[in-house]
């Protein structure tokens, strides 16, 4: 006999899926973890941080005194000698009068005038920077070096009526001393030579600037206005 074909259905066996819970993922970061800031790491981040900062202030630094290099190597050495030979007779009869060299008052000037072409000394005749709270004075922006970094600043700065009457302000200031020490300078009108002076200004602060001894060494080296330092010299820049 023929089989007969079955009617039954077949049930299929698959399990049905099962769905997984899904845990609750936790942020993670170097910062924070498990509910809770990492105070070492964020300690460590502040700190490279502050390096990362102190290593740009300084190059910055770097920057500003190349640019400020830069400038003053575009004066000719004929400008520079010819704003020498204009203010030497003047700087020689203040170190007749009160001992201070010729030589640090020629670098000085120069040094801080730009030679003689910064608006503040062609404009104003102030050829030492110098800082004043009369009604004259004139607010303009200075750099200074503050807390390690050169940073820009305005100030109101005195104003002249000639290049002498401004050597005379600063020889006066050497004189008479600070409203706090009549003889904070005392030391620069005692130096026996222009690098003991040059010193002597560093250490009462005359400038911000840490290398400001070094700056006028080189350049009264590099001029040899020491010569003028003789008072029996010419006043001729040969």
């Amino acid at each position: 006999m023929p089989r007969k074909k079955s009617t039954r259905t077949r049930v299929s066996k698959r399990k049905p899926a099962v769905r997984r819970k899904s845990k609750s993922k936790k942020k993670i970061s170097i910062f924070y973890a498990q509910g809770h800031i990492q105070i070492l790491n964020v300690a460590v981040a502040l700190l490279i941080l502050g390096i990362l900062s102190v290593q740009v202030l300084g190059w910055a630094g770097r920057v500003e005194q190349n640019n400020q290099h830069a400038q003053t190597s575009q004066i000719s050495d004929a400008a520079k000698r010819k704003f020498i030979t204009a203010i030497l007779p003047i700087a020689q009869e203040q170190q007749k009068q009160y001992r201070i060299l010729t030589s640090i008052t020629l670098a000085q000037a120069a040094l801080e005038s730009d030679w003689g072409q910064s608006q503040l000394a062609a404009q104003y005749h102030n050829l030492f920077g110098v800082k004043s709270s009369a009604a004259n004075a004139k607010a303009l922006t200075t750099k200074e070096y503050v807390n390690g970094q050169w940073i820009t600043v305005t100030a109101d700065f005195a104003v002249y009526t000639s290049w002498t009457e401004s050597i005379e302000a600063h020889t006066r200031l050497f004189v008479q001393g600070t409203a706090w020490d009549s003889q904070h300078y005392q030391t620069v009108l005692d130096a026996g030579n222009y690098k003991e002076a040059a010193q002597a200004l560093q250490t009462k602060g005359y400038a911000t600037d840490p290398n400001y001894a070094t700056k006028l060494i080189s350049l009264i080296q590099t001029y040899k206005l020491n010569k003028y330092d003789t008072l029996s010299e010419t006043n001729t820049n040969e």
